[in-house]
C-alpha cells in the first residue's frame, strides 16, 4: 500500500510515478542520482522501516499529510552525498530542478530547513542498519558485492566539539549554567533564588590563561575560575529546587521551569567533576586518567582517541569492513578507545550473521593482528588471513603463497581511500549531529549514502 489512512489525513509511503515528460539531465551529478533513484525503486521495501518511523508517536488523522517516507530518504540521501546542511539542502531542493525530481517533490512542494530537520532526525539507527542490509542484499543480487574478500581497518570521528582544555571547560559550565539561570528570572513570576553574574570575568581569566608565558599568573587565573565556578554551583544548587517545584498556574511557563532544573541539575554534575579534575591537573600536578577526564558539556559521550606519534583526537574509534568493490560491508562503533585486535572476532562474526558465511579472504590492519586474531580466523576457515604488519607471524601461516599475502597486503590499503572518500566527500571526519544516537545515525547513514554512490559509479561504469 502507498498510504495508510487513520480515519482522516494521511502520510504516504511513495509518491506517484513522476510524468515521463520529466527533464533529463546530462551532468554527472544528475546521472548518479537517476541510477541511485532507480536502486531505490528496485528495493520497494526500503521505506518500510522510514515509514514506521515517521509515524512513532504522531498523530495522523489531524493537520498536514507531511512528507512521504520516500521523499524523506531521498532528502537524507541527497543531504549526505552533497555534505549539505539543513539550510542549504532547503535551499537546494527549492532552487534545483535535479534535486526536486531525485527527491520527488510536487509542485508547490517546498519543505523548509526546520521541516527537514524534524523529518529526517525521525529515522533511527536501526533503520540505517535495516536500509544498509538491504543495499548489501541488492548489491550481491546484482553480483556486484559478494563478501568473500574483505578488509578491515579503523578510524577515529570527531564530535562536533571544541579542543577540551581545563579553562575553557570552567568557561562554559559558568557561561551556559549563568545562562539557564537568567532564564529562570525571565519566567512571568521571578523564582526566589539569588545569583550573580561572572561572565565577564571569567572569560578575562580564560583569556589570561590563553595568553600568559608565566606559570604564576595561569595558576592565579585558574584560582579565580576555579572559585568562580564554586560560586555558580551554590547558585545552582539553591535554584533548582525552585523551579523543580515552579508552580504559577501557568503551564508554558512551568514546563520551562522543569526543563530548566534539570539542565541545571545534570551541568551541576559536570562542573562538580570539572573542578575536581582542574585542581588535581593545575594545583597538584597529578595526572587525571583518560577515563575520569570531562571533556565536553555538550557531546559528553564523546571519548579520548590517542594513536601513537599522532594528534589525540575526541569522538569516537569506527570499526569498518570493506568489500571488494569498494562498498563498506559493516561498522561497529563501540565506547571509548579499545584496540584494533580486540574488535576483529566480532567483525567477522558480524560478517556471517550479514552473508551467512565467513569470507574466503580478509586483509586487516596491523593493528589487529594477533595469533588469536589469526587462529580464531582459521578456525573459521577463512583461507588466507592477511595482517599488514606480521608482529611475528609467519606468511604462510597467514596466506597460502608469499605471492598471496602481497596481493591482499596491497588490498587493504584500499579500505584507507574508501574512509579518506567517507570523511573528505560525505562528512565523516566531524559528526555534526547531538548526542550518542545522533553519533551513531550520522555514521550509518553516511555509510548507506556512501554505498548508494558506489553501486552507481559501477552500473554507470558498466553501462
Amino acid at each position: 500500500n502507498l498510504t495508510v489512512s487513520l480515519g482522516g489525513l494521511m502520510r504516504e509511503k511513495m509518491n506517484r510515478q513522476l510524468s515521463i515528460f520529466d527533464l533529463t539531465y546530462k551532468s554527472a551529478i544528475a546521472k548518479e542520482l537517476k541510477v541511485i533513484s532507480g536502486i531505490l525503486d528496485q528495493t520497494p521495501e526500503i521505506l518500510d522501516a522510514v515509514y514506521r518511523d515517521l509515524l512513532q508517536g504522531r498523530r495522523d488523522d489531524t493537520g498536514r499529510s507531511g512528507m512521504s517516507a520516500d521523499q524523506v530518504l531521498r532528502c537524507v540521501i541527497l543531504k549526505q552525498y552533497r555534505e549539505l546542511t539543513y539550510e542549504e539542502l532547503a535551499f537546494y531542493l527549492e532552487d534545483s530542478r535535479a534535486f526536486r525530481s531525485f527527491a520527488r517533490l510536487e509542485m508547490g512542494q517546498y519543505p523548509g530547513k526546520s521541516i527537514l530537520q524534524e523529518n529526517i532526525k525521525s529515522l533511527t539507527e536501526e533503520t540505517w542498519q535495516k536500509l544498509h542490509c538491504l543495499i548489501l542484499k541488492y548489491a550481491a543480487g546484482a553480483k556486484i558485492e559478494t563478501g568473500k574478500k574483505v578488509r578491515v581497518d579503523s578510524t577515529a570521528i570527531e564530535t562536533n566539539i571544541h579542543r577540551p582544555t581545563d579553562s575553557s571547560l570552567l568557561w562554559d559550565g559558568i557561561r551556559i549554567m549563568t545562562r539557564w539561570l537568567v532564564e529562570g528570572h525571565q519566567l512571568r513570576h521571578r523564582p526566589d533564588y539569588q545569583f550573580s553574574d561572572h561572565r565577564r570575568m571569567t572569560k578575562k581569566r580564560s583569556m589570561t590563561i590563553l595568553n600568559t608565558r608565566k606559570n604564576e599568573t595561569r595558576v592565579a587565573a585558574y584560582r579565580d575560575l576555579v572559585a568562580v565556578a564554586q560560586k555558580v554551583r551554590a547558585y545552582a544548587l539553591e535554584a533548582i529546587p525552585v523551579l523543580g517545584k515552579y508552580n504559577n498556574g501557568n503551564f508554558p511557563d512551568g514546563c520551562t521551569a522543569h526543563l530548566l532544573a534539570q539542565k541545571l541539575e545534570r551541568a551541576l554534575s559536570i562542573l562538580t567533576k570539572v573542578v575536581d579534575q582542574t585542581e588535581r591537573r593545575v594545583f597538584h600536578n597529578e595526572t587525571v586518567p583518560a577515563s575520569e577526564k570531562i571533556i565536553s558539556f555538550f557531546e559528553v559521550h564523546s571519548d579520548i582517541i590517542v594513536k601513537s606519534r599522532r594528534d589525540t583526537e575526541y569522538g569516537h574509534k569506527v570499526f569498518f569492513t570493506g568489500g571488494a568493490s569498494n562498498m563498506i560491508l559493516d561498522c561497529i562503533i563501540p565506547y571509548g578507545n579499545p584496540a584494533d585486535s580486540d574488535q576483529y572476532s566480532e567483525l567477522l562474526t558480524r560478517h556471517h550473521e550479514q552473508y551467512g558465511t565467513m569470507p574466503r579472504q580478509i586483509s586487516a590492519d596491523g593493528g589487529f593482528a594477533s595469533k588469536g586474531n589469526l587462529a580464531f580466523a582459521k578456525g573459521c576457515q577463512v583461507k588466507d588471513v592477511v595482517f599488514a604488519k606480521r608482529r611475528g607471524l609467519a606468511v604462510l601461516d597467514m596466506a597460502k603463497s608469499n605471492w598471496v599475502y602481497k596481493k591482499l597486503k596491497s588490498f587493504r590499503a584500499g579500505i584507507e581511500a574508501n574512509i579518506s572518500a567517507l570523511k573528505r566527500r560525505f562528512g565523516l571526519s566531524r559528526c555534526t549531529w547531538a548526542g550518542w544516537r545522533g553519533f551513531r545515525r550520522y555514521v550509518w547513514s553516511n555509510v548507506v549514502s556512501y554505498n548508494l554512490l558506489v553501486l552507481a559509479r559501477i552500473q554507470l561504469a558498466e553501462a
